[in-house]
């Protein structure tokens, strides 16, 4: 088991600054979750950077809660109501996601705002490189991801429902003004010389091509589950950065795995991907067009160094929740110190050009 699988993987008591009262929740869960009956135990997921998650098991069935964190949080951040209205959506669909149950819009039954989901049995990945696969049935895994991803970005967001669920066009550029000022306005975990070298450089760089579908923004291999014996995606996970966006942009985003050492957010580059039965970028990146109707993908470059960015701004953002102490997770800090080398990569992405 790699270091990140047991950092992340299963459960543990419930953090100390994540208590809540369970009695509070039980008595809730008995009207707001059909056939729900207790007695109630709570256990903390390990994994998860943003919203703290929680597994909830009954004599007769699990649950997963994920709540917004408490304390000071910036506007529009752990967008919970989000998740569950995507949720909601996409499981009508037959889309690979937990069944949503239930949203408590209220902060004082455990002192913030949260959803109930079903708990999707399967298997957890958390090293890209699936190490615990055999050898011969990796393709087969990353096809599993590639169709998923695809899929996504081929469904009619209107017939969803999920019309309003963000602003048509425009998303890169949107998205390099959010996470800039986000970046600038968490002044708490300092600057990156890299960083502000991108602020400068991402603007007038955008292609002039867009395109606008039902987009995950976060879309990693430990943001799924698997079936337990099977090659095939069950459940898709974790939508707090889900919105209407470019979708070239969210399947960049997953493909830099390709680009990201394995130390750094589990990517694959420099492992021999013959060797460990990995498809190449190449491979990938052309399934992904073959799955969504294109010949090519222009400016793939662009978007790949778009995305270290963004996440590089993300993971100052959980350096900065850190310092307030409201991160979520307990190796948020570890999650904090990829800030400088992903910025230093992003910037050679560019000096490469």
């Amino acid at each position: 088991m790699s270091d990140r699988q047991r950092q992340n993987a299963g459960t543990e008591p419930v953090r100390p600054e994540h208590q809540f009262d369970t009695c509070r929740l039980d008595a809730w869960l008995r009207i707001h979750v059909v056939d729900y009956c207790g007695p109630l135990e709570v256990e903390q997921f390990q994994g998860g950077q943003s919203n703290p998650t929680f597994k909830l098991t009954t004599p007769g069935q699990s649950y997963v809660m994920r709540r917004k964190p408490t304390g000071t949080l910036l506007p529009g951040a752990h967008a919970i109501e989000r998740e569950f209205r995507v949720l909601n959506a996409l499981f009508q669909t037959g889309y690979p996601v937990p069944q949503p149950y239930a949203l408590c819009s209220q902060e004082d039954v455990i002192g913030s705002r949260f959803y109930v989901m079903g708990m999707v049995k399967g298997r957890s990945i958390w090293d890209t490189s699936f190490p615990a696969v055999p050898r011969d049935e990796r393709p087969r895994y990353f096809d599993a991801m590639n169709q998923a991803i695809a899929q996504l970005h081929s469904l009619d967001y209107h017939a969803l429902g999920l019309g309003t669920y963000g602003v048509r066009g425009g998303y890169v550029a949107r998205q390099i003004k959010r996470w800039s000022a986000q970046y600038r306005s968490d002044s708490i975990a300092g600057s990156d010389v890299n960083l502000d070298k991108l602020l400068d450089w991402l603007p007038a760089q955008i292609p002039a091509d867009d395109e606008t579908t039902l987009i995950h923004g976060d879309f990693r291999c430990d943001n799924l589950i698997f079936h337990a014996s099977e090659p095939r995606v069950v459940a898709v996970l974790d939508w707090e950065l889900s919105t209407l966006g470019h979708p070239v942009a969210d399947f960049a985003f997953h493909a830099m795995m390709y680009r990201l050492p394995p130390f750094l957010i589990t990517g694959v580059m420099g492992l021999d991907l013959e060797a460990v039965n990995i498809p190449t970028e190449e491979a990938y990146v052309q399934a992904y067009c073959r799955r969504t109707g294109r010949s090519s993908i222009p400016n793939y470059d662009f978007y790949i160094i778009f995305n270290m960015f963004r996440l590089a701004a993300i993971l100052h953002g959980i350096k900065a929740r850190v310092a307030r102490s409201t991160a979520a997770s307990a190796h948020a800090k570890q999650m904090a110190e990829f800030v400088a080398p992903l910025a230093t990569l992003a910037w050679q992405q560019v000096c490469e050009l």
